[in-house]
């Protein structure tokens, strides 16, 4: 198997992997409180139509980032893995905890362990690095773009809807956590 090929079977894994945690996971208002304000639905949206747009701009703008015919390629492959290994180990930290839509359940704590010892969102790291990968593997710099802006600005929102929802659901315990952690870069943002 080839680079490439690891790299399309790697994206196509996250995707069906994705779907799964959608059928599997999420909550429903007889089971916990949901607060998701729409953002499950917008945050899938946006990535599917930037990846959607992405593809259709290959057509028009020629490669021309730095290493696009040497190293690029590979080193979207390793970012790639970089990001699923965060966002499964951040999801498989929370286990029935995780939800793929912003909701808290009766019981639930705050977990402060693993990952979420380095920022208060590594789902959402492991999720921003994936589509970094994705935004290197187009080559162009539009396209780069193209996939990773409007993608982050959805993450952010989602990563304010969430917030919005611990701060409800864990009250002082949640402040004193954002006080100690990042959001979403350890040490920086």
């Amino acid at each position: 198997m080839n680079l490439e090929s690891l790299y399309n079977a790697l994206t196509a894994l996250w995707g069906i992997g994705e779907i799964l945690l959608i059928v599997l996971t999420q909550t429903r208002p007889a089971e916990g409180k949901v607060q998701d304000r729409g953002s499950q639905i917008i945050l899938l949206a946006v990535i599917f139509i930037s990846l959607n747009i992405d593809g259709w701009m290959h057509r028009f703008f020629a490669i021309d980032m730095p290493g696009s015919y040497s190293w690029l390629r590979t080193a979207a492959l390793g970012i790639l893995i970089l990001g699923l290994a965060i966002r499964a180990t951040a999801i498989f930290t929370l286990g029935k905890a995780f939800s793929t839509n912003v909701a808290t359940r009766a019981g639930q704590g705050l977990e402060r362990s693993g990952l979420y010892s380095l920022v208060r969102h590594p789902s959402y790291l492991g999720l921003e690095v994936i589509l970094l990968a994705f935004a290197a593997h187009t080559r162009t710099w539009a396209c780069f773009a193209v996939v990773l802006v409007p993608s982050t600005l959805a993450v952010l929102y989602r990563i304010h809807v969430e917030e919005t929802a611990l701060r409800l659901a864990f009250g002082a315990d949640y402040e004193e956590y954002s006080r100690s952690t990042k959001r979403l870069i350890p040490g920086i943002y």
